[in-house]
């Protein structure tokens, strides 16, 4: 069996958690602007996480809850977890995007993943302090990936990842199968398959035998 590890914004979901935070606090284009730089490699993905956190400094509690229960899956994404479940593979998500998002998400279609590795961005006094915690900050998803082989026993030869942006560069190069989900210039030539759409994902794992 398998270790199938997801990113999250811009590959399970087309949402941008950031971005849905700053929409409520006014510095949503500024943040989607930090955002592009990182995907495309231009700045290291904690100096950007860390700037576009700063900028949601201060947003209420419920309307952080709210952005994150706007987060959605792709069409087709939980089936295609669904899938891999049900074929015995272990399924991960490790996103620099936050936990409770990804949970929303994740219930919303009735899905559910082996592990999530993902940040937060804690609160104090009702509103988010600006700062940023997790696992993830330093985007080192390939120690993440190489953690959850460990865990579960898989040889990092049978791991499949799946991402899109700079950030998700480490984990794809340490898979034994990388795949580019709409990936980034600096990030395609990494790439042994790539795919625009989750139908295209689960023909992709058809093909290569991870599904019947």
């Amino acid at each position: 069996m398998s270790l199938v590890a997801f990113d999250f914004d811009g590959t399970l979901s087309d949402s941008e958690m950031l971005i849905a935070l700053g929409e409520r606090h006014g510095v949503a284009d500024a943040i989607g602007e930090i955002t592009a730089r990182a995907m495309r490699g231009e700045i290291s993905y904690a100096e950007s996480l860390r700037e576009r956190a700063a900028m949601v400094a201060g947003l209420p509690d419920h309307e952080a809850a709210a952005a994150y229960e706007e987060t959605t899956l792709r069409p087709g994404a939980a089936d295609v977890i669904e899938r891999l479940n049900d074929a015995g593979h272990t399924t991960a998500i490790l996103t620099g995007g936050f936990t409770p998002g990804v949970e929303a998400a994740l219930s919303r279609d009735g899905a559910s993943v082996d592990r999530l590795v993902a940040n937060d961005l804690p609160t104090a006094e009702g509103e988010l302090t600006g700062e940023v915690e997790g696992p993830l900050i330093e985007g080192t998803k390939d120690d993440a990936l190489r953690a959850l082989c460990e865990e579960y026993g898989v040889d990092a030869a049978d791991t499949v990842a799946v991402g899109d942006g700079a950030n998700d560069l480490p984990m794809l190069q340490a898979a034994g199968h990388a795949v580019g989900f709409e990936p980034k210039d600096a990030v395609e030539p990494h790439c042994d398959d790539v795919v625009t759409t989750m139908d295209a994902l689960r023909e992709l794992f058809e093909r290569t035998g991870l599904l019947a």
